[in-house]
């Protein structure tokens, strides 16, 4: 029989938030919080925003209070403290800053001043270890270039990670410690927690959360996921010789991940699949 996954690891926007209007994500949610209670599985959090803004998902959208926060695209780590405060963690703060140095984000925002094409997001938008950046759609590729080469020149000790933001119609540019994801933040945390691939399920359903879906855990890919993301965690997990950890949900966002939840704790309960 397989071990019962131990953790619900998860991202929000596009995943575990309920779809505008869709009334069926939104009574599987109030479903998923009883069957996390019922199995005492912890949940975790895993997602671009940052902690205030997490906060206010939590209250608008009435989502269970997670156990942990993965915040800011992988920098910085929250653990919920039974008083409800977000604590964080100093462990992992030590560890992004072993891999920066010196260049913390003040330093390297000045070694990027000279790229005029950038522009400072909003303070909120800002971490310890995440520096962002607006920049004109049609200069997005020319900028992260720009960045690349000063990176490389420098030896920054930094990523870029950029994308499109499909309704503003403007680039959107963060650097992060070098490798640092929100795959990387889960891993780092799972280890720190003596917790295996095989206790996490992990939910997500874009690009930026590839990484996690391709590492090995048992995955849901909700249904509403691009057919790429789905397609290039199954060609993963194939090359990497596992079988039966993905499951690709019918349903969207909320919906998919509680049909996922239960897939993978049915088959853990009868048996019926061998990893």
């Amino acid at each position: 029989m397989l071990d019962l996954p131990k953790v619900l690891a998860t991202d929000l926007d596009g995943t575990l938030i309920p779809l505008a209007g869709n009334e069926q994500n939104e009574h599987d949610l109030r479903q998923l919080k009883l069957e996390l209670a019922a199995a005492d599985m912890r949940l975790t959090y895993a997602t671009g925003r940052h902690l205030a803004s997490v906060k206010q998902a939590i209250e608008q959208y009435q989502l269970p209070v997670p156990d942990w926060i993965i915040c800011d695209v992988g920098t910085s780590l929250y653990r919920c403290l039974p008083s409800g405060v977000f604590q964080p963690s100093q462990r992992y703060a030590d560890h992004l800053r072993q891999i920066v140095g010196d260049c913390c984000v003040t330093e390297l925002a000045k070694r990027l001043a000279p790229i005029a094409s950038l522009r400072l997001q909003e303070a909120e938008k800002q971490g310890r270890f995440k520096l962002s950046f607006y920049c004109d759609a049609e200069q997005l590729s020319a900028s992260v270039g720009e960045i690349e080469q000063t990176a490389g020149q420098q030896q920054l000790p930094y990523s870029v990670i950029a994308s499109l933001d499909p309704f503003e119609q403007v680039g959107l540019i963060d650097l992060l410690p070098k490798h640092v994801s929100k795959a990387y933040a889960l891993q780092w945390w799972s280890q720190s927690q003596s917790l295996a691939l095989r206790d996490i399920i992990f939910a997500g359903d874009s690009g930026n959360d590839s990484a996690a879906l391709e590492a090995g855990y048992r995955a849901i890919v909700v249904g509403n996921a691009s057919p790429e993301v789905l397609s290039t965690a199954l060609l993963a997990h194939a090359a990497a010789g596992l079988s039966g950890r993905i499951y690709s949900a019918k349903e969207p966002a909320t919906s998919g991940v509680l049909a996922g939840l239960r897939h993978f704790r049915n088959l853990a309960t009868d048996g019926s699949s061998v990893y």
